[in-house]
């Protein structure tokens, strides 16, 4: 049996989850990114060829921001998995650790939503 087996399994579901949700986090740029070109596309197709308002690599800015995001999830929940483990089985009492990495993290995430919706709401005010 292993010692704080059910602390060690909670603590792989948390990096399961984090690695799941990194994953989703790169598919989303992957997404924006790609969703750019269609838009590109459909444009001269309709013959709507003027895009100035935006700038054609903004897409890709916020897409490749989103995957390296996801990326940077991915590595931090594996260094928290790591040393999240080493402590359940030591039995001194630990602190916590920081928090501020995830906090930026977080806050580098809403900073992407917030520019990708003021981007995509500047493309569907200008035809």
């Amino acid at each position: 049996m292993i010692k704080n087996f059910s602390d060690h399994a909670a603590n792989e579901r948390t990096y399961l989850a984090w690695v799941r949700t990194g994953v989703t986090v790169m598919a989303f740029g992957f997404l924006v990114e790609k969703f750019d070109i269609f838009l590109i596309y459909i444009a001269r197709a309709l013959h709507k060829v003027n895009r100035s308002h935006a700038s054609p690599h903004t897409a890709q800015i916020i897409g490749m921001g989103l995957v390296f995001l996801g990326i940077l999830m991915m590595i931090m929940a594996t260094i928290r998995f790591t040393w999240t483990g080493k402590i359940l089985d030591e039995s001194a009492i630990r602190d916590r650790g920081n928090n501020l990495p995830y906090v930026l993290m977080v806050g580098a995430l809403a900073l992407m939503g917030i520019v990708l919706l003021f981007y995509l709401t500047h493309i569907s005010n200008h035809p």
